[in-house]
């Protein structure tokens, strides 16, 4: 990756609350035109990063840089250019939506078109309706489109769909591309691993503060050294020998459930039959399926994204 022609660079940012280590030694570059998705459970450091980014909280230690000045998030020209949706944004409950957004409007030199965002959000046949009376998924599109309101090159969105329901959730999945389309640079948080994969051309996958994995969908999967996975189940355990238990990629998921990593399907089917047989048990409902990044994430870190 070229930093010298990303549109935001931060290198070694670092945040400690105590012991508490919520971000240790992020770096990461996003490149114009580009999603970057960060993925991670609850906890993991991704907001904090993404405050910090923002301008919002000030590192503990490390080096934020934005545009071709290489200017600091609180420089007045980087917010300018910049639009942000925070994981969860409060507004005057008795403006309207169109009140709404030419009073956030007001704030920057450039404006964008309030009709035009209206309409891209679909909000308007809420357009006069006040804030408060607002459902949950005309919030977030409401949050959105204030984060438009400047006609930002760059865009910050925080869990832009935690809370909505899957029809809403899709809808706000679209619009994000749809901002993609326009020549948008992104960069989200979200602990949905399918919203991560719809989504992003880049994947950044923290864990406790750290950046444990990086890439597109498919290098993150290579990086596993394998594209399956079989899972089976062994009702006799004790029947279990020692070299089935020492496959590298082996790893059981539950009593008598066992999930083997594959880059040769049937290489490692040949060699799990052919152990079944010379130790008298029997591998039962085999299942094959391609990994995905529920299996990458799993790999590196250890448990599930939701665990």
């Amino acid at each position: 990756m070229n930093v010298n022609s990303s549109i935001l660079s931060a290198s070694k940012l670092k945040k400690y609350y105590g012991t508490t280590k919520a971000v240790d030694d992020v770096s990461l570059a996003l490149q114009p035109g580009e999603v970057l998705a960060i993925l991670g459970p609850n906890g993991a450091g991704k907001t904090t990063t993404l405050e910090m980014l923002e301008g919002l909280r000030k590192p503990d230690s490390g080096e934020i840089k934005f545009f071709e000045e290489g200017s600091p998030p609180t420089h007045v020209q980087v917010k300018e250019r910049i639009g942000v949706q925070l994981q969860s944004s409060s507004f005057f409950r008795y403006l309207t939506v169109r009140e709404t957004l030419e009073l956030f409007r007001g704030l920057y030199a450039n404006k964008a078109s309030v009709q035009d965002l209206v309409a891209a959000m679909s909000l308007g046949e809420k357009e006069k309706t006040l804030v408060k009376n607002l459902s949950g998924g005309q919030l977030q599109r409401l949050a959105l489109a204030v984060a438009l309101v400047n006609d930002p090159r760059l865009i910050f969105l925080d869990e832009p769909t935690t809370g909505l329901d899957p029809q809403a959730r899709r809808a706000q999945w679209e619009t994000i591309l749809s901002l993609k389309a326009r020549g948008k640079t992104i960069i989200l948080t979200t602990h949905y691993m399918e919203e991560a994969e719809y989504l992003a051309d880049r994947i950044i996958i923290m864990d406790h503060g750290k950046i444990v994995a990086s890439g597109t969908i498919c290098e993150l999967i290579a990086s596993i050294g394998a594209d399956s996975y079989i899972s089976f189940r062994i009702k006799d355990q004790e029947l279990i020998p020692k070299q089935l238990l020492d496959l590298p990629g082996l790893r059981q998921t539950a009593p008598e459930l066992y999930c083997l990593t594959s880059a040769d399907v049937s290489k490692d089917l040949a060699n799990l039959f052919e152990l079944a047989a010379a130790n008298g048990y029997e591998p039962l409902d085999i299942n094959i399926d391609r990994l995905d990044l529920d299996d990458v994430f799993l790999h590196i870190t250890g448990h599930k994204l939701r665990d």
